[in-house]
């Protein structure tokens, strides 16, 4: 079952200038920027990267430079290291800082655990214990066994930016295999151990990327994908093709590895692999972008010398493995139905056409998982959780209570086994896991945090809002309860808008600092995501992103007309393509917001598919290089719209230098831009993370540095007060 919410989805998705340059907003636009210089003093910057002409349009592109890899570029690392001064010198300003980090890092102190994995008769999950860096990786012998640890990162890293990521264990529960990621970076090094004795084996494979990590039905090995290494120093930032599928039989080297398959004739695919649980079958899927249109093949392991048939051709529909019985197989898909139902295909007979299990329902079906002899189903309900279960043949087959507005993540399990572990969580509750028995219907909690403050005294709202078309568009509002201040509060208000990601509630303990100093944190469920399915995505993408940025205006205008905040009160945040639609917003309407928090975000629209994983991406944006799309692109790129004379928002951009997913550049040029122009005196900076990539693997310490700073940042420019919190 997919989990509800990402940054940006896999594979994908998500700086102070000299004062006289900015990029036209079109051919007849100067180049030279407005005489009236910004009062704030950011470091000079060079501006001489080129003009080109696209389609008849001449596009400036002056800090092409910050392109360059600042780990082997001079001038751009002492370009960061001068931005860094600037932005370090105003945060220490900022009154409350020390306060919201003292308070985020005594909220975020409790308990964690992801959930269980059982193997055998053991259970594997990670668990932090508050404030760890890394979440440390355990096996327990049985429920009533002691649990023991099999893996901690917090031991491979003095900075504790090398994270445990991938991981799984063998069916018999006797092995782990496990994948090591370095300064939030999306390479992979993937290692084994002995799960009895915690010993390591010496198997290693190296350049993994975008790969699922998945055992033999025997053990005797593990499946996985990989891309070639790359050119010396060219490692974070060069594209990915001609991806993968290999075979590693433990105890022999890498270079022994049997390779599985692979489209040299369609090097824009990647391919991943998924035995089935009863061991028999892998079926290998393949896709060209971020989009979910598949290709299946699948291998009978069973046949030596079998080679990979076509189960499905074209990549023209979601196809999501829930399990098997033999050659039935069962997938979730959006095949004749946009908000997706349960088929099954046969895989002796792949010319057949599926068999509806479950029809398409006015709920979006977003992930299934075959437990025992029945089928969960988890849907969304205008963005939040809801379960059941179905028989194998469809029928209805049990309810599963929920606790309420909230996000259920997690039912994996297997056929013949009715145990399954999910976590339950709200804006408001940390998760908590629960077991349950799918015979039965039985739940209860495994694992329950413990937490510094009082859940109660929040309230979430759902309520919806006409965007510029018409749509009405969901909204969730969470603040404390009680009366709202007269003339409205400082709100932040989150939006992401692409690649059918669902934003649903969960929780955030950096989030919950701002909401106890009195801040109110609305959640937009904008198109572009999956929230109501196909459609819904299909109106926020390619030609259409537009809608993308009126949902999110249309969100601000809203909060401000029920009086929940005003102008001067209202801050925004993004983070990767969520990042992107900050910036585009706030070019389009500068006067709507106090202050910006763009995150790791897609700046470059015209160039963004040149480096890394962006050339997945064209699925959402668009051919940079078709004229189309490369006219709708150049319309709201952040980095190239910036509009001089106007009095923009106080912004502080965020980035890192081990992004290999969106690559820092973005940030880099679009910031520069910003100081460039003649935009008001509210400072427009950018804070730079060294050895952090674009989110997962960030530690403990550095995302509550990073949350503090931000939150002061938009608490000082929406009026905020921020006082100690005696709990």
């Amino acid at each position: 079952m997919r989990h509800a919410l990402a940054l940006l989805s896999l594979p994908l998705i998500a700086l102070p200038m000299s004062l006289n340059a900015q990029i036209p907003a079109d051919d007849a636009a100067p180049i030279a920027g407005s005489a009236a210089a910004p009062t704030f003093a950011y470091p000079a910057s060079d501006r001489s990267g080129p003009t080109e002409t696209h389609f008849g349009i001449r596009v400036a592109d002056p800090y092409r430079w910050l392109e360059n890899d600042v780990r082997g570029d001079v001038k751009v690392k002492a370009w960061v290291d001068a931005q860094n001064a600037v932005t370090d010198a105003y945060l220490d300003t900022l009154p409350g800082r020390d306060v919201l980090k003292a308070r985020m890092t005594k909220l975020m102190n409790f308990e964690r655990f992801g959930v269980p994995r059982k193997a055998g008769s053991r259970y594997f999950y990670t668990r932090n214990d508050g404030l760890q860096n890394q979440s440390v990786l355990y096996a327990q012998d049985g429920l009533a066994g002691a649990r023991r640890v099999l893996i901690d990162p917090n031991t491979w890293a003095k900075d504790g930016a090398t994270a445990l990521a991938e991981w799984a264990p063998s069916d018999d529960g006797s092995k782990l295999v496990y994948a090591i990621q370095d300064g939030g970076s999306d390479w992979r090094t993937v290692k084994v151990l002995d799960a009895a004795t915690g010993k390591m084996l010496d198997d290693e494979v190296k350049w993994v990327k975008y790969s699922n990590l998945s055992w033999a039905g025997d053990g005797s090995g593990f499946y996985y994908s990989r891309f070639a290494a790359p050119a010396e120093g060219q490692a974070f930032q060069s594209t990915t093709s001609n991806q993968q599928v290999w075979f590693h039989r433990i105890g022999t080297p890498q270079s022994a590895d049997t390779l599985v398959y692979e489209t040299p004739d369609r090097p824009a695919l990647g391919h991943s692999a998924q035995v089935t649980d009863d061991g028999k079958y892998l079926l290998i899927t393949s896709s060209a972008g971020t989009d979910e249109r598949y290709e299946m093949h699948v291998l009978d392991l069973g046949t030596p010398g079998a080679k990979p048939k076509a189960l499905v051709k074209g990549l023209e529909n979601n196809w999501e493995l829930v399990g098997n019985v033999g050659a039935r197989f069962y997938f979730l898909t959006n095949k004749g139905a946009p908000r997706q139902r349960l088929v099954t295909l046969d895989a002796a007979r792949p010319k057949a056409a599926p068999v509806q299990i479950v029809p398409e329902r006015t709920d979006t079906l977003v992930g299934a998982s075959m437990v025992g002899e029945k089928i969960v189903l988890a849907y969304l309900g205008d963005a939040k959780s809801e379960a059941e279960m179905v028989t194998l043949d469809g029928k209805p087959g049990g309810a599963i209570t929920l606790p309420g507005i909230g996000t259920a993540a997690g039912f994996g399990g297997k056929a013949g086994d009715p145990e399954t572990f999910y976590t339950f969580s709200s804006f408001a509750t940390p998760p908590t896991v629960y077991r349950f028995n799918t015979t039965t219907g039985e739940a209860s909690v495994f694992a329950q945090p413990r937490v510094a403050f009082d859940p109660a005294a929040y309230e979430t709202l759902q309520q919806f809002y006409p965007s510029k078309d018409g749509t009405k568009i969901p909204v969730f509002i969470v603040r404390k309860k009680g009366p709202m201040p007269s003339g409205g509060a400082p709100t932040l208000l989150y939006g992401y808008g692409g690649f059918n990601i669902s934003v649903t509630p969960s929780f955030s303990a950096t989030k919950l600092a701002w909401l106890e100093q009195g801040g109110v944190l609305a959640i937009a469920n904008l198109r572009g995501g999956g929230e109501y399915g196909k459609a819904w995505h299909d109106a926020g993408r390619l030609q259409n992103k537009q809608n993308v940025f009126d949902d999110f205006i249309g969100a601000g205008e809203y909060l401000i007309a029920q009086g929940i905040t005003a102008k001067d009160k209202l801050a925004i945040e993004g983070r990767s393509n969520g990042g992107l639609l900050v910036g585009a917003v706030v070019n389009q309407r500068p006067d709507l917001f106090a202050a910006a928090l763009p995150g790791v975000g897609v700046m470059d629209m015209l160039r963004f598919d040149r480096w890394t994983a962006g050339r997945y991406w064209v699925d959402d944006y668009g051919h940079p290089d078709k004229e189309a799309d490369f006219k709708a692109l150049r319309a709201y790129s952040p980095y190239h719209n910036v509009k001089p004379g106007a009095d923009y928002p106080a912004i502080l951009v965020t980035t890192a230098d081990t992004d290999d997913r969106v690559v820092p550049g973005h940030s880099f040029k679009y910031t520069a831009a910003l100081q460039a122009a003649d935009i008001g005196a509210k400072p427009h900076l950018i804070r730079i993370e060294t050895r952090a990539g674009h989110g997962s693997g960030k530690p403990t310490d550095k995302i509550i540095e990073e949350s503090a700073d931000m939150y002061a940042f938009i608490g000082k420019w929406t009026g905020l007060k921020i006082d100690a919190v005696e709990k």
